[in-house]
């Protein structure tokens, strides 16, 4: 049993040699254990310890803490291990790490000897794994299953508690999953760390003489995952882009509760391509499949968390409007007594300003909150409450209006769970409790905002309301400038983001046959700048014509000055709304077929 137990037991610390032809993971934490050797040629194998080092190259060595994986280019593969890592709390009473620094080593060499286009296709790939670098929201632990919630934990039981971690992970929510795939085939269990993308937050409160610990949690699909622009709706499937699992979990006398939310796109096939545009069109993608998308994607839902009730904030009017009518309109064969719809046009309702009218949505599903309860453990480790049913959110990003949203039914369920346990009586709230009151509103700012960066780049809008309880003149100058970010972002950086993010999760996979998306042609004026220097000579060009234009009165050679500013700009605009999707950051892979 004790050597069942060792052998299951991950690497928490390991020193990496950096030899001549290989890299040698070397374990740090245990007395005993084979080293991890890779070798140039991608290979891999258990040593008894590290090759004896010549004198004429002394090997590099630094700490890591774990190995993310492995990953297969066109010219070779490369090892990505953990370099830095902080402790930020505990799950379920174990350690759970915040992954700050990735590294990427190049294992083969044969790129080199290659082809100069080979050679430049592997310099594309390469850079790529680079932007994977700075990947935020990388968690995980070396003890405990962090990718399920604590009632499908409870639920697995003690023999599952047995298996490695990566056995006992949920696929869906294992961010390295395909990057694994090569220590998992050569069952290097040791070594196999499974990481989760999300956000983690925690805080303990004092309300009388008790201690409450609050944590709150996020698992991010990885079947549709990507970027905010690039990523809409669902896939055949009815995998849906941004699906995000949040758990928030009290721990107190005791006791354990938790409850499940989830959110994620519109669930059938739609898209929204960036052109420079502000808010570019939403286009619906074979319609005639919505229904059928739908229904695979709800009846996922019921298998993994039971009954559903989808909960819609988009607009009714507008381009959001056709995208709500056509929801609502394949929600009508899917609607039974396991699946409940609501639509609530949360602009229309809320505005920008009154977002306590959620009280009225409240009052529309507190019966089925009730009803479908949340999970609690007795201070014994019994079983008390099960939860049986799901809410879930979505708006057009699922991260502004649905985060406000979310933040309010955790809000009202662990009051309920409070007062269950003797914390609270019946009249009592979180409100009437300040201190607690402000953890718990920047535990769901923070939480929201973590998602937010991982989907669209910039911290969420309507933040303020979930942090301070009300909309403040800072909030919405604050919303104003992300929105200008997340319009830059979508056009111009996260092109290149979404490729990486298929590379390095297999939804591009790499071959001989395979290539980059074609070149622009040349000669436009996107090969001479990009489009920041390009919006920066226009804005100077609207400047000094406006600056010539106010001296006119003063000298009269001043108006033709103003008057070819202000045609270099016209020009400039007009030419670059003419070649938009030359100038946007596009992705470049091509994808395999569905």
């Amino acid at each position: 049993m004790e050597k069942t137990d060792q052998s299951r037991k991950l690497y928490t610390r390991m020193r990496l040699w950096e030899l001549p032809d290989q890299y040698v993971a070397e374990p740090l934490d245990v007395s005993t254990g084979p080293c991890l050797a890779v070798n140039r040629d991608g290979s891999l194998a258990l040593v008894d310890e590290v090759p004896h080092c010549t004198t004429v190259r002394v090997p590099r060595i630094q700490t890591i803490y774990g190995v993310v994986g492995i990953l297969k280019l066109l010219a070779g593969s490369y090892l990505i291990v953990i370099t830095e890592r902080e402790c930020v709390g505990s799950y379920l009473g174990h350690p759970i790490y915040k992954l700050l620094s990735l590294k990427v080593f190049p294992c083969d060499r044969a790129v080199k000897n290659a082809r100069d286009e080979k050679k430049k296709m592997e310099s594309e790939f390469y850079g790529l794994l680079k932007v994977a670098e700075k990947t935020p929201g990388l968690y995980f632990s070396y003890d405990v299953n962090i990718t399920l919630s604590a009632q499908r934990l409870n639920d697995l039981g003690d023999e599952s508690s047995w298996l490695p971690l990566w056995r006992q992970a949920e696929p869906r929510f294992l961010w390295n999953n395909y990057m694994l795939e090569l220590l998992i085939d050569n069952k290097l269990d040791p070594y196999i760390l499974p990481i989760l993308q999300g956000t983690y937050q925690n805080f303990q409160a004092a309300i009388g003489k008790d201690i409450i610990d609050v944590t709150l949690i996020a698992r991010r699909c990885t079947r549709r995952n990507g970027t905010r622009m690039w990523r809409r709706g669902a896939d055949l499937d009815g995998y849906v882009a941004n699906f995000v699992e949040s758990e928030q979990i009290i721990q107190l006398k005791g006791y354990t509760a938790s409850f499940v939310q989830v959110r994620g796109s519109i669930p059938f096939l739609w898209d929204q391509i960036v052109d420079l545009s502000y808010k570019p069109k939403f286009e619906i993608l074979k319609p005639e499949k919505a229904p059928r998308v739908a229904e695979r994607h709800f009846l996922d839902l019921n298998k993994k968390y039971g009954n559903v009730l989808a909960i819609d904030l988009v607009n009714t009017r507008g381009d959001e409007g056709r995208l709500t009518e056509k929801f609502a309109t394949a929600m009508q064969r899917i609607i039974s007594d396991d699946v409940r719809y609501l639509h609530f046009d949360f602009h229309k309702i809320c505005g920008h300003v009154h977002f306590e009218r959620l009280s009225i949505l409240y009052d529309q599903i507190e019966d089925f909150l009730i009803k479908n309860r949340y999970y609690l453990l007795n201070d014994k480790g019994e079983k008390v409450e099960t939860q049986i049913g799901i809410v879930r959110t979505n708006c057009i990003d699922c991260l502004d209006r649905t985060n406000v949203t979310q933040s309010m039914i955790g809000r009202k369920m662990l009051e309920f769970q409070l007062q269950r346990l003797g914390l609270f009586d019946a009249e009592e709230s979180i409100s009437t409790h300040p201190n607690f009151d402000d953890c718990f509103k920047i535990l769901w700012a923070n939480h929201g905002d973590d998602i937010s960066i991982q989907y669209s780049g910039t911290p969420a809008l309507k933040g303020d309301f979930v942090r301070f309880g009300r909309r403040t003149i800072k909030g919405i100058l604050k919303d104003g400038w992300n929105a200008l970010m997340r319009y830059y972002l979508n056009n111009f950086v996260d092109g290149t983001k979404q490729d990486s993010i298929d590379l390095v999760q297999g939804h591009y996979i790499v071959s001989l046959s395979r290539d980059l998306a074609p070149k622009l042609k040349k000669g436009g004026l996107e090969n001479i700048a990009p489009f920041p220097v390009v919006l920066g000579v226009v804005l100077m060009g609207i400047f000094f014509s406006l600056m010539s234009i106010m001296r006119v009165r003063d000298d009269y050679w001043q108006l033709p000055l103003s008057i070819f500013w202000a045609t270099l700009s016209i020009v400039i605009i007009r030419y670059v709304r003419a070649n938009r999707r030359a100038f946007c950051n596009r992705p470049r892979l091509h994808k395999p077929p569905h």
